[in-house]
């Protein structure tokens, strides 16, 4: 079989192999142009804002390779859009070059809500703000706290701190207004349970200060007022010398002390 190779002499079986060798080189060199595209140039295009569909068509019919390299969430910005791409929109590239392409989230990623309770409304915006969460609406109540955060809500519902909540969720906040000017009589709270009783001072814009449970209690709510600070009547007559009752303002505070068992009425109360 290769009778043609042994019955030459080894010097021309040497200068064939040198020249295979040769051709295989040149060959080699020849066709680099060919398998690396060399000189074959084109411009990237522009795809950020686009859907990584169109995206990655319109890369691909100029040659380019897709890449996803990264994605991020701006909730401004359609989900899947790309976000950014590299090499950058009119850069001039070997074709067939790989272009990677950051992508906006289909989902927006949650943060735990944080405690603003007590904080300016300054204060709560920056924190919010550098958890990716968004100011909303602003309401205010009478509270003794003025300005200060009173309540955090996500669509009329309070959120708790630590709860889970998206990326770009609206938090709209109740500050204290101040104490009002108008003073109205103390409420009659004792024999309430403490649902109504909270019922009541809630209309009233008057706030809860401590609730001091008598005994065990099963079911706060359903727990009976059993004494009151301030009570209704004061301990110092009017000056006609006639039973008064004390005064509160809004955003002023009642003290709650409760029990299961219903309290005996006093029958002999300040009332004329």
């Amino acid at each position: 079989m290769f009778k043609f190779i042994t019955d030459k002499p080894l010097w021309v079986n040497i200068l064939a192999g040198l020249g295979l060798i040769v051709l295989l080189i040149l060959g080699f060199f020849g066709s680099l142009d060919w398998i690396t595209g060399y000189g074959k140039f084109e411009k990237v295009p522009n795809v950020a804002g686009q859907h990584i569909i169109a995206a990655q068509k319109m890369l691909e019919d100029k040659g380019f390779e897709v890449v996803i390299q990264d994605s991020v969430y701006i909730d401004t910005i359609a989900k899947q859009a790309v976000i950014r791409q590299s090499p950058e929109a009119d850069a001039v590239v070997k074709t067939g070059r790989a272009i990677y392409l950051t992508l906006n989230r289909m989902i927006p990623p949650q943060v735990e809500m944080p405690n603003l309770t007590g904080f300016s409304i300054r204060s709560a915006e920056m924190y919010l703000q550098s958890l990716g969460l968004k100011l909303g609406f602003v309401t205010y109540k009478p509270d003794i706290a003025r300005n200060a955060v009173l309540e955090q809500l996500v669509n009329g519902v309070t959120v708790k701190p630590g709860e889970k909540v998206p990326i770009g969720t609206m938090i709209n906040l109740v500050l204290g207004s101040g104490v009002g000017g108008d003073e109205t009589d103390v409420p009659e709270l004792v024999g309430l349970t403490l649902e109504q009783a909270k019922t009541t001072l809630a209309s009233l814009n008057i706030n809860i200060g401590s609730i001091v449970a008598s005994g065990a209690i099963r079911d706060s709510a359903a727990a009976f007022i059993i004494k009151q600070n301030p009570p209704v009547w004061s301990d110092v007559p009017s000056a006609d010398g006639t039973p008064a009752k004390n005064k509160i303002r809004q955003g002023q505070i009642i003290d709650l002390f409760i029990s299961e068992q219903a309290p005996v009425k006093d029958t002999t109360n300040h009332q004329p």
